[in-house]
């Protein structure tokens, strides 16, 4: 498939701080990206200079198979940061109206996509609001229809749902999908593992400036896999133990049970079957995103498979 962003060797250096080291991956087109990592980790600063807000040390930017051009490409993006940047004594409309025209929109055109979103996200009331008089999650609101109105090609959310209640969260996830699958591609970064599960496609961990992992989520997900399966019987046969498994855990009639190294999952379901049970349930368990990130940047696997990145 052809990608809307390759980086290549990026370096961003400071004084006493490499907050971008020898990053490198790509993105492809229609994909929900998510780029995690914990604070300092430099995602703020990888993503100013996809932006073109930073200029990187060294290293190139390829936007939809041409060198980015800071200055023309910038109307092919939209950004929305984590902080807000919003003029907080203009109206709403004015706002939108404005911020859409510097995206290169002509008027007309501005308050025709304006009000297809201002309908879509039910905010018509709010024209004549004043920003200063919104709440935190009103403004992530007006944020996200100012960052897509231009139909950007690239659109980057930094914490999107930040502030957001759950119908809001839900309504904004359902225009990132849609937005998706019209040909926008999304990068997505946030702290909130769960929802990169949810919603994300591929995902790259940063920490200390470098890439630690790079793969879709269902390949992360295996490759941190433990070999861990839940059983559910309808009642306990007189054996539990067998060479091929270990028992970790067990509640009541459900069994947490890790597989020996030689043997497959198999093997423990046959044998659980000839103890003469009904087997209810027989599921793999896979380790959440959570669980992988805080392993990786605490460092509880081992310093060689941390820092050998997962390629898809």
């Amino acid at each position: 498939m052809s990608k809307i962003l390759e980086l290549q060797q990026l370096r961003k250096y400071y004084a006493t701080q490499k907050a971008v080291d020898d990053i490198s991956f790509n993105i492809t087109k229609g994909s929900i990206f998510g780029l995690l990592g914990p604070n300092g980790a430099g995602k703020t600063t990888l993503l100013r200079m996809i932006t073109g807000i930073f200029y990187p040390d060294s290293g190139e930017i390829i936007l939809d198979g041409k060198k980015f051009d800071p200055i023309n490409d910038i109307v092919k993006i939209g950004y929305m940061p984590e902080e807000r940047g919003l003029y907080k004594k203009m109206k709403i409309g004015e706002q939108a109206l404005y911020l859409a025209q510097l995206k290169g929109l002509s008027r007309s055109e501005a308050m025709e996509k304006i009000k297809f979103w201002f309908s879509r996200l039910e905010m018509e009331s709010w024209w004549n609001k004043k920003v200063e008089d919104l709440s935190k999650g009103m403004s992530q609101k007006l944020q996200f229809v100012i960052t897509v109105l231009h139909e950007p090609k690239l659109i980057i959310l930094d914490e999107p749902f930040s502030g957001l209640d759950p119908v809001n969260a839900n309504l904004i996830k359902d225009e990132i999908y849609g937005l998706a699958q019209r040909g926008s591609t999304v990068i997505f970064s946030t702290h909130r593992m769960e929802q990169v599960e949810e919603i994300c496609d591929h995902i790259v961990l940063m920490n200390l400036g470098k890439k630690i992992l790079d793969g879709t989520v269902a390949d992360v997900k295996q490759q941190f896999k433990e070999n861990k399966f839940s059983i559910k019987l309808h009642e306990i046969p007189a054996l539990t133990t067998n060479e091929s498994f270990e028992i970790v855990d067990q509640k009541a009639n459900a069994f947490t049970v890790k597989i020996k190294e030689g043997f497959r999952s198999n093997d423990v379901l046959q044998f659980f079957l000839q103890q003469n049970v009904t087997v209810e349930g027989f599921n793999e368990i896979l380790p959440s995103l959570n669980d992988i990130f805080i392993q990786l940047v605490e460092g509880t696997k081992s310093v060689s498979r941390a820092f050998q990145p997962i390629q898809s």
